[in-house]
């Protein structure tokens, strides 16, 4: 269903996670991504496990919604398992037929690929459930600052980036509206082949569409009523601040990245 999909979904809540400032939030995201690929072995994924369920306990959202993340990838993650899984030589043989093989450094790194996807869902996640939609578009655009030496449109690719995900929403209650009207007229999208599933959709792609360029029109023509032009000289409703606490937590990603580094060996 629609309404179970979590990418533009904020749980509001006063957890310490909550009230961290988004741009520490969405750096630390960002640098999580990039460490994960220190670990090597089975103590380095143990110790991202562990401060990754330590910092989801952090900020009380239900596991349900984390384990419900995963599930629309979980088919490209398998995927991604198998190939390595089939195609990586090394160690003993396990099994072995034509250009397939299944080693034991083949079935090391199918684990140790399906722990980082998990983790880097489960951190992303996190990012976007404890975090505002608007304010994670504005940390965007403050970080992405030192670009307007080069001329690069930051404000309005943060504005693009604050109106997509506000209607993210929006469009998938729509969606659910559309599909409920055409399950009414007898349109079923679960059953039959691939090319019949795909028919079946092309009553909701339609409509869909068409609503959304409905809307970017009013909402084009209303933003114009109210003399917007651009970000030059506009004041900021929502000014971000930076706490100590957000500094805490870059001190222990900064932690982390050490210890890892001890633990690679």
């Amino acid at each position: 269903m629609m309404n179970k999909l979590i990418f533009g979904r904020y749980m509001p809540g006063d957890s310490f996670i909550h009230r961290l400032d988004p741009r520490a939030k969405l750096l630390a995201s960002f640098y999580f991504i990039g460490i994960i690929f220190l670990a090597n072995n089975w103590q380095t994924y143990l110790l991202l496990a562990v401060f990754t369920l330590f910092a989801v306990s952090l900020s009380k959202v239900d596991m349900k919604f984390f384990i419900r993340g995963i599930r629309p990838l979980i088919w490209l993650i398998l995927f991604t398992v198998a190939l390595q899984v089939l195609f990586t030589s090394g160690g003993e043989v396990y099994w072995h037929w034509g250009i397939f093989n299944i080693t034991q450094f083949g079935v090391l790194n199918g684990i140790f690929i399906f722990c980082r996807f998990v983790l880097i869902i489960f951190m992303s996640t996190l990012l976007t459930l404890t975090t505002p939609p608007l304010e994670l578009s504005d940390a965007i655009e403050y970080l992405l600052r030192p670009l307007k030496v080069v001329r690069f449109p930051v404000h309005e690719i943060s504005l693009m980036l604050s109106i997509a995900l506000r209607f993210v929403p929006t469009l998938m209650d729509e969606t659910e509206k559309i599909m409920n009207a055409q399950r009414a007229r007898g349109v079923d999208f679960g059953e039959g082949s691939l090319v019949q599933k795909m028919k079946a959709i092309i009553p909701l792609l339609i409509p869909l569409f068409v609503s959304s360029f409905n809307r970017a029109e009013d909402l084009a023509t209303a933003m114009e009523a109210r003399g917007y032009q651009g970000g030059e000289g506009r004041t900021k409703y929502r000014v971000l601040h930076w706490h100590n606490q957000d500094t805490m937590v870059m001190g222990a990603f900064a932690l982390l990245t050490v210890i890892l580094v001890v633990l690679r060996g």
